[in-house]
């Protein structure tokens, strides 16, 4: 659930409709295509917490196969990432409760559920998983309500304003680019950050009883079901309201529960990305907090930050890491007091969610290297054909941060990615040597 919960968040409730009108039915494909390149990059991922399921984080193998420079520019980046992106779904959380109560200051807000999500995240594991549980669990009944209705109104064929509810709708006309190649092409990093977080599977690998069953199940099963709910809930939005007629400022999924006769729509949708934005603060929460607990794990024994934040409370939770990682977390509050630095905020978002393209490569890169040292279980959780497979995704995974160049509004945040790889290598880099 933690993987459902980190992955699937409001853009497919409300951005749904973008990525629709941008590129027609072939949205479809580039659902595809990108799950199964998020697919190998898990079965890496697994590969190698199956042969060490104590490690908290992906990022000790990076630092371990990479070298403790490189693990450590990926640890802080990720961790960074986290933060910026908590912030923007709490941001996102008092925006969504004040559609029901606009009285409200958003600051009190998001100061309410930060301190709710963060007792939930340091009480125990048990608490927060079934916390994650519970807010993942209303967003798929969100989505399978929308798929099971639609199905209904495609089988009745369900007259409705735009028409007749119709898989016609999609095959009539089809075209590959309907759009145009150049919106299909730059519609793939829209899609690919609906895929981020799908790593959170293998951050409770080390905080379960049986891990290596869990990883071969956690592996295998969820981004299937994913993508079930993204390719389910997308086939059945574009069969009851044709493609072309589809706009990006209002949800599909508003406009589907509208035609079906239930006028509570945008209330039910605010409810749901509601759960999604807390369900994905939720997640965020937890493993920024393991990811800073790793980080300073792996310091020297001498060092401050190993001997203040790697510590493990009684119920088994980082608490130290995660109160760090919750307080920095409290900048949403304050863009809520102070607008000017929204737009700044905005840029830098941006650019730490371009940066997990650079740190997904690099888990690739890692397992490269896990393969060939003697640690590699040749019985093990094994990443089909990786000599090919892995050398294809880190390709594809280069293409679609160069994808980022041909989007106006992306390029300044891949431009701040890039500036981040050179200050923070270098940065880290001197350090070290400064050490030695």
């Amino acid at each position: 659930m933690i993987a459902i919960g980190g992955t699937i968040g409001t853009g497919l409730f409300l951005g749904a409709g973008t990525t629709i009108y941008k590129t027609g039915p072939s949205v479809l494909w580039i659902y595809l295509i990108l799950g199964l390149f998020f697919f190998l990059m898990m079965r890496a991922i697994g590969e190698m917490f199956y042969s060490d399921p104590s490690q908290h984080t992906f990022v000790a193998f990076i630092s371990r196969y990479l070298g403790d420079t490189i693990g450590c520019f990926a640890g802080w980046t990720y961790w960074l990432g986290l933060i910026f992106l908590s912030t923007a779904e709490l941001t996102a959380i008092g925006t969504y409760v004040k559609y029901w109560f606009p009285d409200f200051s958003a600051w009190l807000i998001e100061l309410s559920f930060l301190f709710i999500l963060v007792v939930i995240n340091l009480v125990a594991v048990r608490l927060f998983g079934e916390a994650e549980f519970w807010f993942a669990m209303i967003k798929i009944i969100a989505i399978a309500a929308l798929i099971v209705t639609g199905i209904f109104m495609i089988i009745t064929k369900t007259k409705t304003p735009l028409g007749h509810a119709s898989v016609n709708n999609i095959l009539t006309g089809y075209q590959l680019f309907p759009k145009g190649i150049f919106n299909f092409i730059t519609a793939f990093p829209m899609v690919f950050f609906a895929f981020q977080g799908i790593e959170f599977i293998s951050i409770t690998i080390g905080e379960v009883k049986s891990p290596h069953s869990i990883i071969r199940k956690a592996v295998n099963e969820t981004l299937i079901r994913i993508l079930l709910f993204y390719i389910g809930s997308l086939v059945v939005i574009m069969c009851i309201i044709p493609w072309h007629v589809l706009t990006a400022e209002k949800s599909p999924f508003v406009q589907v529960y509208r035609l079906a006769g239930i006028p509570a729509a945008a209330a039910i949708i605010n409810f749901v990305v509601l759960t999604a934005a807390a369900s994905a603060l939720n997640s965020s929460i937890f493993s920024a907090g393991r990811h800073f607990y790793q980080l300073a794990l792996e310091t020297s024994d001498q060092d401050w930050l190993k001997k203040r934040f790697a510590h493990i409370s009684k119920n088994g939770v980082p608490t130290r890491a995660i109160i760090v990682s919750a307080t920095l977390v409290l900048i949403a509050p304050l863009m809520s007091l102070l607008k000017g630095i929204n737009k700044a905020f905005t840029i830098v978002t941006g650019a730490s969610s371009d940066l997990y393209i650079i740190v997904y490569i690099l888990i690739l890169f890692a397992h490269r290297k896990y393969r060939i040292s003697n640690d590699f279980l040749s019985n093990g959780f094994l990443m089909p054909a990786y000599k090919i497979t892995s050398v294809a995704t880190i390709i594809f995974f280069i293409l679609v941060f160069i994808s980022l160049f041909l989007i106006p509004a992306d390029i300044p945040g891949a431009v701040g990615a890039i500036i981040w790889i050179v200050a923070l290598y270098s940065l880290i880099s001197i350090s070290r040597h400064k050490q030695i």
